[in-house]
């Protein structure tokens, strides 16, 4: 196998993994994507895609992570979540992960849960908060799946145009 293959392959390895970490919060998506569109660039000697269109990539990716974070924190501020509801979110989040694809959806809600449970011992609050921060991550996983696609159409149209 040629060297260059091997990097393609690599590349799309890499594109691929980051658009399923969109969704799993273990995975870093959209650097992974980005890594997979500079590796592809550097193997092409930067000819298909330029310096200007990874700069751009490179852009998307930064507003990627502020929107994740934003999203969540906004989604839990909204509703008053505590910090502790703000901690079990992220406990619940990765403890969700042993759970396969409900379990990430299903921990931030229910460690917000808990963690307001904790903080106020009021249970209306605590679903309320629970619910906010839920709402708050599928909003942020749905606009960083929207920068992914318009990553890769990017890059697509810089490599084939």
């Amino acid at each position: 196998m040629n060297l260059d293959t091997f990097y393609y392959i690599l590349a799309g390895v890499l594109v691929v993994v980051g658009m399923v970490g969109t969704v799993l919060p273990a995975l870093p998506g959209l650097p992974l994507v980005f890594a997979g569109m500079v590796l592809a660039s550097w193997v092409s000697g930067f000819e298909k895609v330029g310096w200007v269109v990874l700069v751009i990539l490179g852009l998307l990716t930064v507003l990627s992570m502020g929107v994740d974070f934003a999203a969540t924190a906004m989604g839990a501020k909204r509703v008053g979540a505590s910090k502790l509801a703000i901690v079990g979110s992220i406990i619940g989040t990765f403890a969700g992960l042993a759970f396969g694809l409900v379990g990430v959806f299903i921990g931030p809600f229910v460690g917000a849960l808990v963690g307001e449970l904790i903080h106020t011992r009021q249970l209306s609050q605590a679903t309320k908060v629970g619910v906010g921060t839920w709402v708050g991550i599928v909003a942020g996983t749905v606009l960083k799946l929207g920068l992914a696609f318009a990553m890769v159409g990017l890059f697509a149209f810089a490599w084939f145009f």
